[in-house]
């Protein structure tokens, strides 16, 4: 299970992860964080010995992305989550400056407008550069599918409890990793929502 660390200012990050460390993988820390409480939160949650997934869905020219990622890495991010939809020399030229997740698909209603058109084409040449890829939960047999194209490499899935997907079916269709977010963060327990969550996923 990766924590998808939603929440504002460093002070709250560090209370949320400190109280659900146990049962987490990894910690996914995106824009709202770090525009609230500067890149350093990424330093700052160093502290917990988990993997941090710098969740910056990068989408520039290539040289501007590898800066980006370049930057992420510096501050201590393991990986770094880049739009595969951008190309190729896109995801090449991060892959030299950080540990990739691509996004190969999202979780929301909208991706189907565009990005879930080209979900094998982004997986494809994801694998020659990724640690992994980013799929949704929220439609299971795109995992299935986008399994069978890359690979043993790392499926990490959001869309789990808040966008409607149940806990434990990206597991199911061959993820790796369930990204769990709002259900955590926004719980007044988030320790007992996450060992509820870890529990349900090793049962699923």
């Amino acid at each position: 299970m990766i924590l998808a660390l939603d929440v504002n200012g460093t002070k709250r990050a560090v209370e949320v992860v400190g109280q659900t460390a146990e049962y987490i993988d990894a910690i996914k820390v995106g824009y709202p964080l770090v525009l609230s409480a500067g890149l350093d939160v990424i330093t700052e949650l160093k502290q917990f010995n988990l993997p941090i997934i710098a969740d910056f869905k990068v989408a520039d020219v290539p040289h501007v992305s590898a800066e980006i990622c370049r930057l992420a890495t510096e501050a201590g991010a393991d990986f770094v989550i880049v739009q595969g939809v951008m190309g190729r020399d896109v995801v090449e030229a991060c892959s030299k400056e950080a540990s990739l997740f691509v996004v190969s698909d999202m979780s929301h209603p909208g991706a189907l407008d565009y990005i879930s058109g080209h979900n094998r084409e982004i997986a494809s040449h994801a694998a020659g550069f990724a640690e992994g890829i980013v799929a949704p939960a929220t439609r299971p047999q795109t995992i299935k599918t986008l399994r069978s194209i890359i690979g043993d490499l790392i499926v990490i899935s959001p869309g789990v409890k808040a966008q409607g997907a149940e806990v434990g079916s990206a597991i199911s269709a061959g993820a790796d990793f369930e990204i769990i977010g709002r259900a955590i963060c926004n719980s007044p327990d988030p320790r007992g929502a996450a060992e509820q969550i870890k529990n349900e996923i090793k049962s699923s």
